[in-house]
């Protein structure tokens, strides 16, 4: 029997509920939403043929709000806002193809850290709690040639080049 209307779906384990909204012939499609394992919000949004589709929203497992944007086929395109943990912005500006465009990043204290135009910049981002997660030189969106990697702590974790996003070490890409 095709699913088709508003439904749920639970996890097999826990019976935990995971996403409730419209579906078109077992697909989601129209509006909907998922949740954490911990019950909490995860997304809301809209939902094309099984995928993000349309705008939607974010959220960290405590329900604060993560991302806000434009999904097209299940990745970020368009205009798009992420937030840190306390809600100060982290990024405003474009996503192409699930990778930051153009825009602008801040840091938590509300400094502009890096300047993206058509995917390329230098600059720096930082994990959700503030602290520095890379720095470095980005190309088409990703990070490229010189950059440096940091732990939560702001341990130097990976000093050297990038291609494409990946770590290169001796000419050799690695993981």
């Amino acid at each position: 029997m095709e699913k088709n209307g508003i439904g749920r779906e639970y996890t097999l384990k826990t019976n935990k509920l995971i996403f409730e909204g419209e579906y078109i012939n077992k697909k989601r499609h129209g509006k909907g939403k998922e949740y954490h394992d911990n019950g909490k919000l995860k997304y809301e949004g809209e939902y094309l043929n099984g995928r993000r589709n349309g705008k939607g929203k974010e959220y960290y497992n405590d329900e604060k709000l993560k991302f806000e944007g434009e999904y097209i086929n299940g990745k970020r395109n368009g205009k798009w806002k992420e937030y840190y943990d306390d809600g100060k912005i982290k990024f405003e500006g474009e996503y192409l193809n699930d990778e930051k465009w153009n825009g602008k990043v801040y840091n938590k204290n509300g400094t502009l850290d890096l300047q993206i135009i058509d995917g390329n910049g230098k600059g720096k981002e930082y994990h959700d709690n503030g602290d520095l997660k890379f720095e470095g030189e980005y190309k088409n969106g990703k990070r490229n040639d010189k950059g440096k990697e940091y732990n939560y702590c702001e341990q130097l974790k990976f000093e050297g080049e990038y291609l494409n996003g990946k770590k290169m070490v001796k000419g050799k890409i690695i993981i």
